[in-house]
């Protein structure tokens, strides 16, 4: 039940200065705060980020758009960037990232959750997720940007990849782009064609935008480099499944930039002889046999530890947690860490022999 309406409590976020200056000197606690703002509106708070759910549709046989609208305390977020996004479980707090197709100057956002057979908490946000309800969101990351020197684009996506590349696409478009621009999104079936009505809206409304789709799982194939050399553009912006982005870029031979992002881990160096060795998490006062195989993000979470994570490959910095003693190894370059009380990234921190983490 909100005291005063969503709109009012926006306006009401940077007249709350004064209490986060307090907070941050220790002379109130957030917490405390929090609780008695969030009796005025559900999403209102000191400094965390809240959003409230304004509209679900369906883009997709297997996606979903979230329109949310958040307290005010988002800044500089662009379309094209993730955000973490968290909803409690059976008392357990889950966070996945999720990229914003949109970013509106009132506090509207736009998200995109495609159904990952099996995912706890992509099947909940498609199936359970009401109107109204609210949700916490991270600060947003991510560096993809579109090309400022007016040269053609060419956009190539897989699968959920389309979501970040579209958040660019709609800004271009709106702000009067209007080199040559091509998008090849990489699909299983046709109806996992994402947000396909509007993109064909978009092309009719805007004649230097083309439109091209693989159907890999219906006779189409895949996109190919004989098709990628075929299509213009001098800037490539890529992204999908990390096999699918290695590929464009061992093709991708213009002169203009190149961008890419994938959202599955990196695959780990090889090690060579997997060793057993002592893992200690101090906060949880368990101390464990683990490998140095594994990254300590999957050696927590199979001990039973629940740590706060989000892109899994190092890039949102969710998991950053301290190190107290022992050394890592960073599982994408095997560079070695061992300074006592420097962050790491457990997603892809493997330990190097017996360590302890603050966690």
């Amino acid at each position: 039940m909100s005291v005063i309406p969503l709109s009012l409590a926006r306006r009401l976020a940077p007249a709350l200065w004064p209490l986060r200056r307090l907070c941050e000197r220790g002379w109130l606690r957030e917490a405390d705060v929090d609780l008695c703002l969030r009796l005025l509106h559900p999403v209102l708070r000191v400094q965390r980020v809240f959003a409230q759910v304004e509209a679900r549709r369906w883009v997709a046989e297997d996606m979903l758009a979230l329109t949310l609208r958040c307290n005010g305390n988002q800044h500089g977020w662009r379309a094209g960037q993730h955000v973490q996004l968290y909803l409690q479980q059976d008392g357990v707090r889950h966070g996945r990232s999720y990229s914003l197709t949109a970013v509106g100057g009132d506090g509207r956002i736009e998200l995109a959750i495609k159904r990952q057979p099996g995912g706890r908490l992509s099947n909940t946000l498609l199936d359970r997720l009401d109107v109204g309800q609210v949700l916490e969101l991270a600060p947003a990351f991510g560096e993809l940007q579109w090309p400022d020197d007016g040269r053609p684009v060419l956009l190539a996506a897989a699968g959920s990849g389309i979501t970040p590349l579209l958040g660019l696409l709609r800004e271009a478009l709106a702000q009067g782009f209007s080199a040559p621009v091509t998008l090849l999104h990489q699909v299983r079936r046709q109806g996992q064609r994402a947000f396909v009505e509007e993109l064909q809206a978009l092309a009719e409304r805007h004649t230097n935008l083309q439109l091209r789709w693989a159907i890999s799982g219906e006779g189409g194939g895949r996109i190919e480099k004989e098709e990628l050399d075929g299509l213009c553009g001098e800037h490539l912006i890529a992204c999908g499944p990390r096999g699918f982005v290695e590929r464009l870029q061992g093709w991708w031979e213009r002169s203009g930039s190149l961008q890419v992002e994938s959202f599955t881990p990196p695959e780990p160096l090889a090690v060579g002889e997997s060793r057993t060795l002592s893992l200690r998490f101090a906060r949880s006062g368990q101390q464990v046999t683990g490998t140095n195989q594994r990254s300590l993000l999957e050696q927590a979470e199979a001990n039973g530890l629940r740590p706060a994570h989000g892109c899994r490959q190092g890039i949102c910095a969710s998991c950053t947690c301290t190190l107290l003693s022992g050394v890592v190894r960073d599982v994408r370059s095997g560079a070695l860490f061992a300074e006592p009380h420097q962050p790491i990234r457990l997603c892809i921190s493997a330990p190097h022999g017996d360590v302890e983490i603050d966690l």
